[in-house]
């Protein structure tokens, strides 16, 4: 068994059962990178300062790299016994480069080393996201140049209400993505804070540097105050919150786009290559990438919940109930992805149904307000266009007609402001740019 880091005042070995339920190597291994960048930016802050020698310093640093390759070629010995990623890592440092591998440690907590490494995968993932946003964004403004003139019923309570192009359509998403952009765009500022030189909590009485590790890093500021620095993870949930807000505009249109692909909508195909069948119904094409897409908000808002539940009741400084910030984290920002990085592909390749989606506007009565706003224009209160134009609705429903179908003597007979048969085309959709 790996002597423990920390073991100095203790007489017994730690039970097993308690470095199994301890540990998080299985997850927070993940790290591993954020965590070999950290520790050598600290070797170099600590042969600047003088607090260990520059030979020292160059040891660590290239038996770091070493490591690094190790764990990428999958050459690296994972053990529940050494708790975390930290702990590995300086563990097999000893083992390569002996008692010099202590000195890293120096003027550095466990406390302020993972909240280094959680801000740094932070802002590694914010900037992930903000890139899969552009993508998002530029495919949704394709597709809404490209259905600028393609005509579809708009909706209210799932009911069809007013005419518009699928190209506004779409262009409401493009909005709500490009907030949701904005959104992680000013979260980053949070991350983008250097905890490191916090140590424990209260700092180090070592001539650190800590505004020279700041550079090395690329953070854009320090914690001012080193208790908050090792205790805060507000940045990890205004990441979470960001990205539950974006689960839900996810959902939304993947849940439009099951509902227009569907036969009772039949406004538009999927592509083969982002469908699937059925094993027992030969005839179905499932849209079985957008109902997991809607699916997985709930797993992206149950990891905002369980994060602001960890936190809610802790006191000052850290407490090891943070652990469990990282699997709720690492979820997230996977799942997010991963929906980003597919759902474009799915949007670009589907084939829209014009005709039918037409057809719907005629069928629908969903000229209704046209008329009414054409009464208006004549004069008349719109409390009475509305009514009006509603017993003209029933009127057809009666006669099996559409509005547009109306002689003006039908017309008249409602109202005698009408003083020409209507056409309605695309020209009466609202101003759709």
């Amino acid at each position: 068994m790996s002597k423990k880091l920390w073991g100095g005042r203790f007489e017994k070995e730690t039970d097993a059962l308690v470095e199994k339920f301890t540990s998080s190597i299985e997850f927070d291994k993940k790290l591993y990178n954020q965590d070999i960048i950290g520790s050598m930016a600290h070797a170099r802050m600590l042969a600047k300062t003088g607090i260990i020698s520059k030979e020292d310093a160059a040891l660590i640093i290239n038996g770091l790299l070493e490591i690094k390759l190790e764990i990428e070629e999958g050459n690296f010995e994972f053990t529940s016994n050494l708790e975390d990623i930290h702990m590995h890592i300086e563990n097999r440092l000893t083992e390569k480069i002996g008692p010099v591998a202590g000195k890293l440690h120096t003027a550095r907590s466990r406390n302020d080393q993972v909240a280094l490494d959680m801000h740094l995968y932070v802002k590694e993932k914010t900037a992930q996201v903000i890139k899969l946003l552009d993508n998002m964004c530029a495919s949704l403004l394709k597709l809404s140049e490209k259905h600028a003139d393609t005509l579809m019923p708009g909706y209210t309570h799932l009911q069809r209400a007013q005419p518009v192009t699928l190209g506004y359509h779409l262009k409401a998403y493009y909005y709500m993505f490009e907030r949701d952009k904005e959104r992680f765009l000013d979260a980053e500022k949070r991350s983008d804070i250097m905890p490191l030189g916090a140590c424990a909590l209260a700092g180090t009485t070592l001539p650190v540097d800590k505004e020279y590790t700041k550079e090395l890093l690329g953070f854009s500021k320090i914690y001012e105050n080193t208790m908050d620095a090792v205790s805060d993870r507000d940045f990890v949930i205004e990441f979470l919150s960001c990205a539950s807000i974006l689960m839900v505009h996810l959902s939304r249109i993947s849940e439009e786009i099951i509902l227009w692909t569907s036969s009772e909508f039949d406004f538009a195909e999927l592509d083969d290559a982002f469908a699937t069948g059925s094993s027992i119904m030969p005839q179905k094409k499932n849209p079985d990438v957008l109902e997991l897409i809607r699916g997985k908000s709930g797993r992206v808002f149950g990891n905002l919940m369980a994060m602001l539940t960890v936190m809610k009741g802790l006191p000052l400084a850290y407490n090891r109930d943070m652990q469990e910030d990282k699997e709720a984290l690492f979820d997230t920002a996977e799942t997010i992805c991963s929906c980003l990085e597919i759902l474009p592909k799915v949007l670009l390749s589907m084939k829209f149904k014009k005709e039918n989606m037409a057809k719907s506007v005629e069928d629908s009565f969903a000229d209704a307000t046209y008329y009414a706003e054409y009464l208006v224009k004549k004069g008349m209160p719109f409390r009475q266009a509305h009514e009006v134009v509603g017993k003209m609705v029933k009127y057809c429903i009666k006669k099996n007609k559409k509005l547009k179908d109306l002689s003006i003597m039908e017309l008249k007979s409602f109202a005698n402001a009408f003083e020409s048969e209507l056409n309605f085309d695309k020209a009466t959709v609202v101003n759709n740019s």
